[in-house]
This record gives C-alpha cells, structure tokens and sequence, in this order.
C-alpha cells in the first residue's frame, strides 16, 4: 500500500469534508493517508473522524474566549513576521516523514496556509507534491477570505486588508510554481490557477452517496431550507426571495400557515438573514433553526420542498467560481434547488446540466418557480427533481477519490 501525507488547514471532526471524504474512500484503492492538521474544537463532523491517523498542531492553548482571541492577534502576529505557523506544522510533518517513506504529499487548504510548510517539505525530502485548493482569495468580492472578523481600524483597514491579500497571493503561488499537479473545484478556479501552474485538474467537491440519496416525505407544510453561513449579502443576497415571498403573500398564494423558510445557519448569518426579512415585510415566513451535526443533513433535505442556494451575480464585485458543497447534497437527495440570485457562472451551468432547478434572475422567476413546486407538493406532500443520474455520478465523493489516486499514481517517478 502507497503512503501519503496530507497536510491541511483543517479537518474533521472540525470541517474540512473534502479532505475527510478523500481519506474515507482513497484506503480501498490502495493509498494509506497519514494527516498533520491545526487542532481546532470539534465541530459537526465527528462521523468522518477516526478514520486516519491524524496529527493535530496546537497553536492556541487555553479555552477562555478572551485569552483564545489574545492568543490568535499573537499568531497572526508572528505568522505576518516569521511565518510562525508555517514554521510549527513544518516541524510536525518533518518528524513523520524522517520515520516513514511517504509516496506524495497533498497540501489542501482555503488560502494559504499551510502550503508554505508543504512546499519546503516537498523540496528538501523529494516528495511528489500536490496542492489542493477548495476555494481561493480572488474569488471573494470583499475581505471575507479572511477567516476572522478584523477589528475596526479607521483609516487602516483597507491598507491591512490589501497588504494581507497581496502577501497570502504571493505565498500561494511561490507554492503553486512548486507543484507536481493542482486540484480544484471549479472551472473558472482551474482558469484562475493556471497562470500559476499548467497541471491543474478539475476535481468537484460532491457528495456522499451512502449518506446522500432520494427518500419520498411528506410534509405538513411547503419548506424551503437553507444550510451553512452568511459571509455577506455581496456574497449571497436572498432578496429575491424575499421580494417573491411579500409578492405573493399579498396574493394570497403563500402565507406563514403553509410556507416556511427554515435556516439552519449560526447566529451572526441569523443576524443578516432577520435585518433582510424585515426589510422586506416577511420575517413570519422565516425560522431559525441553528446549525445541526452534519448527519442530520440529509434527513433535513429529504424533508425540503425546495432547497435554497444563496450566491450573487459572479463579477468584479461579486463571488466567483463558487460551487458549494450544499449543491451537490441537493442533487443526490433530488430535490428542486432555488438559487438566488443567478451567478451567471458555474452555478447556473451545473443546475442547466444535472436539470435540477432554477438560477433566478428576479422575482418574477422565482415566484413561477414557487408556486410549480408548492402545487406539486399540494398534490402528493412532497416534491422531487428529475437530476440526470449521468451527471449526478461525477460528483460522487467514492468517484472523485478515484480521481485523486489516478493523479497520484501519474506523478509518483
């Protein structure tokens, strides 16, 4: 059995399903995964943990929320001057690789970190190295790439946030010059990369097909359901939703009797999602029901009438490339997807191709949208999508690990 070694921003049972999935699936074809990772609180992934061996780096050493925060400016600090972090998972990683012959070295990360580790790694033991990239700074229309809300910093801000951006680019593609092979998860991110680097293979995130598959529930009630968080409106903006929600209440058609939007989000994206709903006259329609572990998700889905997909138009000024995870789950459990408001990008390309909802473009598409659904769901208590199983396949999680191993075998000398 082949070795390899995956270093990663993050991983269950924090988050990090890609990488999770890829370790579930990549033992039965022949690849033994070893993971060096930053030990974060548990989070609702705990179904994909124990399923490698996995090194946790610790760079925060007390629970207190307040010495926590002191502890983070302190390593973003040092990171910003000595690339700290870097240097620490370096130093995990080394250790493994000075006991074991490991094959290739896979980096996944969001950003940046800790693809610098990687990069050194790879160099000074003569590892085949691959980078795997979920998402990526340019796609962002803000600062939302950072993982933590800064302080406010008058005037500075968006000096801070500009110099950030610049020095994690830079970082990043010194690493992307290195590798043997880049994965990521969409085409427009596998455009943007190979600037960088012509070994750019498309791998989409996807799902789990022993967890994600279609059931038939009846429902009292016509439910549209959110999952995940709220970066920003400029990220995704719902107000066509809401805007179809007051038009046709006014009609009579939907009311909060027979119509819920159910969110299960945290309370900061709550906090936005509520402002919206009141702006536009239709909180009642709306229910908070928090974040969930995350094998609750298919049963919620399976329960939905329509699931909702929030993005914005893809731009200068909007998101780019970004296909969420939530949209391949919708697929598998084939259930009519709402995505509001039209990417006119990969999202609305995906959803043409698996024949699996709409991309609105305003409120009078999402309205007709609505009311086909709720007189299905009037009729038989619950509705479905008719997805094409052929492009479903290729979003398999079991599939995509096939995809990696053949990568892997293709650049191993």
């Amino acid at each position: 059995m082949k070795r390899i070694l995956i270093l990663c921003d993050i991983f269950p049972p924090a988050f990090g399903p890609r990488m999770g999935y890829l370790c579930k699936y990549i033992r039965a074809l022949g690849w033994q995964p070893t993971v060096v990772t930053e030990q974060l609180p548990a989070g609702n992934f705990q179904f994909l943990a124990g399923l490698c061996e996995v090194h946790e780096v610790s760079f925060y050493t007390n629970k207190h929320p307040f010495i926590r925060k002191v502890q983070w400016g302190l390593s973003f600090l040092c990171s910003s001057l000595f690339d700290y972090k870097n240097w620490k998972m370096r130093r995990a990683a080394e250790r493994l690789i000075r006991k074991e012959h490991f094959d290739v070295l896979l980096c996944s990360t969001y950003r940046t970190f800790p693809l610098p580790a990687a990069k050194q790694l790879a160099e000074k033991y003569r590892i085949p190295f691959v980078i795997d990239l979920r998402d990526i700074i340019e796609q962002y229309s803000g600062d939302e790439f950072i993982s933590r809300k800064m302080p406010k910093l008058p005037l500075l801000q968006p000096l801070v946030v500009h110099l950030f951006r610049q020095r994690s680019l830079q970082k990043r593609n010194l690493a992307l010059s290195a590798a043997d092979a880049v994965t990521t998860v969409s085409r427009w991110h596998v455009n943007v990369l190979r600037s960088y680097n012509p070994h750019v293979q498309l791998i989409y995130n996807g799902f789990d097909p022993e967890i994600f598959y279609p059931k038939h529930v009846r429902t009292p009630r016509f439910t549209i359901t959110y999952t995940g968080r709220l970066l920003s409106t400029a990220m995704r903006d719902p107000s066509l939703l809401f805007e179809s929600l007051r038009h046709l209440s006014s009609l009579g058609k939907l009311s909060p009797e027979n119509c819920r939007v159910d969110w299960y989000i945290d309370e900061v994206s709550w906090k936005i999602i509520r402002a919206e709903a009141l702006r536009y006259g239709v909180l009642p329609f709306m229910e908070m029901k928090g974040f969930v572990a995350a094998t609750q998700i298919p049963d919620i889905l399976n329960s939905s009438s329509v699931i909702l997909l929030l993005t914005n138009k893809s731009g200068a000024s909007g998101p780019k490339g970004v296909m969420t995870t939530k949209l391949f789950e919708a697929l598998a459990v084939r259930k009519p997807i709402l995505c509001v408001r039209n990417d006119e990008g990969v999202l609305e390309e995906a959803l043409k191709e698996a024949n699996a909802g709409l991309a609105a473009n305003n409120a009078e598409e999402v309205s007709g949208f609505l009311m086909q659904n709720f007189s299905v769901w009037q009729q038989q208590g619950y509705t479905e999508a008719a997805t094409r199983p052929e492009v479903l396949q290729k979003y398999s999680r079991k599939e995509q690990a096939g995809q990696f191993a053949a990568l892997f075998h293709s650049i191993i000398p």
